[in-house]
């Protein structure tokens, strides 16, 4: 946990049993079980506080934001204090794994908010999922 930046692809496709789990289907459920315990700061602010208090576990940034001093700001954050930096591809995406839409009767996520930068404060729970994001290095 150095500061190092790592580029996800979007892929949510959930591991079968028994299959062991890459980074592209943990990154999701990491996210997903950080905002079920609480443990998940959305947006500039929120993430800044929580970099700068060494609460953060990891940050996740969105390649598509079009602010480039946004994404400056955080990745200096996360040098300075050790926190693990990844990317994936879309703000929609990341807005959608960090709970900001709604969800239809189907299940399908509507009306998706983007959002820029996700700092994981707490995994909640210990899981399979935590360990990959942990081991990756690239």
């Amino acid at each position: 946990m150095s500061g190092e930046e790592v580029a996800v692809a979007p892929n949510e496709v959930a591991a079968a049993i028994g299959e062991p789990m890459d980074i592209n289907s943990a990154l999701p459920l990491v996210v997903r079980k950080s905002r079920a315990h609480g443990g998940l700061a959305r947006g500039l602010h929120e993430a800044a506080k929580a970099i700068e208090k060494n609460n953060a576990h990891l940050c996740i940034i969105a390649d598509d934001c079009d602010q480039p001093d946004y994404v400056q700001l955080v990745k200096a954050l996360c040098v300075d204090h050790n926190v693990k930096v990844l990317h994936v591809p879309s703000a929609k995406t990341l807005g959608e794994w960090a709970g900001l839409c709604k969800i239809d009767s189907e299940g399908k996520a509507r009306k998706v908010v983007g959002c820029s930068c996700v700092v994981v404060k707490d995994y909640g729970e210990q899981h399979e999922a935590v360990e990959v994001i942990q081991q990756y290095k690239d």
